[in-house]
């Protein structure tokens, strides 16, 4: 039976294993060979002192090249010296497939690359531990969040992605021939998840893939990421919030216990929050970022003023009660300030992570806001018709799960987020 490298351990000194996985370093020393073979949660030496193993299997080992795939079977010995305390002592090497040379990049991550080098061969770059070891911490943050939203009640949907119009109006859409017409991939599961308000489903969340044709070649943009969009009935964006709040603590600490492995693997100590995060108003934010530049009232707020902010307030905090003509038609605006929405966005410094609000729930009110964004009704119909036959007041918000990452990781770059990013000039691999 195979095992992988962390279930052995020197107490099974004696025993017999069998291990498969890449060869990650090969040290010969004349008399003496050292092989280091790592697998998915981590490594093992592989010790082949020349007048102990069979000859043959001293001289497979000597051959071997780095990366290659192998299943070695053989038997435990406990070594202080050793990395984790033990080596195996080979009885049989069988190379499984043999690795071209030279490597496009080292994965021993002796030998730095740069950061398009190694997206043009992902495949072996996420060979790389430190590059495994973000995406252990990303599926450790998909679980929690599943975990969290299904324990407060959530029920989890898929909603279309190519769909005939634009989920928040403007031009950010990617066209897709559909037949004999022309469609799009979604910007996001908004109209739809609103819909599910007016079935009945009371609370959804859905994780899944959004995309957006945005002209941006920053550290911090994707045009096809990751988000986890929830919509709640019976309920305003305070109460939204909340859970938004919950879920980040929830995650960080899940994270900060369940990943220690990873995290000390990427030299990176997760903070879980303390409740409630700091709110600051949109005129806060404002104000603040006067010290440096005049934004007028109404426009959004630049990067620097961002990091500015971020600066000043650090680690999560929301930023409430922004513009209605900057949000999309959707947005609930105050009934006694209509100029202000009930609307939020979580921010952790300086980056953006979630966007939400109450949203518009009487069909009147939804018809005239298209309007005033120069929108036509009829395009939004299908959508519309929900709202004619009772849908209740209801709220929610979409997180970005790579922007998420980056933030709990210190990633310097959105891109070592995902597994195989899409930006402008992006496509391949």
């Amino acid at each position: 039976m195979r095992k992988f490298t962390a279930e052995i351990s020197p107490k099974m000194d004696g025993e017999k294993v069998k291990l498969c996985g890449w060869i990650h370093e090969v040290r010969d020393l004349g008399g003496l060979i050292f092989l280091i073979l790592r697998d998915r949660e981590g490594f093992a030496q592989i010790t082949l002192p020349k007048k102990v193993v069979d000859p043959e299997v001293f001289s497979k080992a000597r051959k071997i090249k780095r990366e290659s795939v192998v299943e070695i079977e053989g038997e435990v010995k406990a070594e202080e010296k050793a990395p984790n305390g033990f080596e195996i002592i080979p009885k049989k090497i069988l190379i499984l497939n043999e690795a071209d040379t030279p490597l496009p990049l080292d994965v021993t991550e002796k030998v730095p690359a740069e950061l398009d080098t190694r997206l043009d061969n992902r495949f072996l770059d996420l060979r790389r531990p430190k590059v495994q070891a973000v995406f252990r911490v990303r599926h450790q943050v998909l679980k929690s969040t599943r975990d969290f939203l299904c324990k407060e009640g959530f029920i989890e949907v898929q909603t279309p992605k190519i769909v005939s119009t634009a989920t928040e109006g403007g031009t950010e859409l990617f066209p897709v021939s559909y037949f004999e017409r022309e469609a799009f991939l979604n910007q996001s599961p908004q109209l739809y998840k609103q819909m599910l308000m007016s079935a009945g489903f009371d609370r959804v969340f859905e994780i899944g893939p959004i995309f957006r044709a945005e002209q941006h070649n920053t550290t911090r943009h994707l045009n096809e990421a990751t988000s986890i969009d929830i919509e709640v009935s019976f309920t305003d964006h305070e109460g939204v919030m909340k859970v938004l709040e919950d879920l980040i603590v929830y995650t960080c600490e899940s994270v900060s216990n369940e990943c220690e492995k990873f995290l000390k693997i990427l030299n990176v100590e997760v903070e879980v929050p303390e409740k409630p995060f700091e709110r600051i108003s949109y005129d806060e934010a404002l104000k603040i970022a006067s010290k440096k530049e005049e934004i007028p009232w109404g426009e959004d707020l630049s990067t620097n003023a961002l990091k500015l902010i971020g600066e000043e307030i650090g680690n999560f905090y929301f930023i409430v009660d922004w513009p209605t003509k900057i949000k999309p038609f959707y947005v609930m605006p105050y009934e006694e300030k209509p100029e202000i929405s009930k609307s939020f966005d979580l921010m952790h410094s300086w980056l953006e992570l979630a966007s939400g609000a109450q949203r518009i729930h009487r069909y009147d009110a939804l018809v005239e806001s298209i309007r005033s964004r120069g929108l036509n009704p009829e395009s939004f119909q299908f959508y519309l018709d929900s709202f004619r036959f009772g849908i209740p007041p209801h709220a929610g918000w979409g997180l970005g799960v790579e922007r998420f990452l980056m933030s709990i990781l210190k990633l310097n770059n959105i891109r070592e987020a995902t597994l195989f990013p899409r930006d402008r000039i992006r496509l391949v691999p």
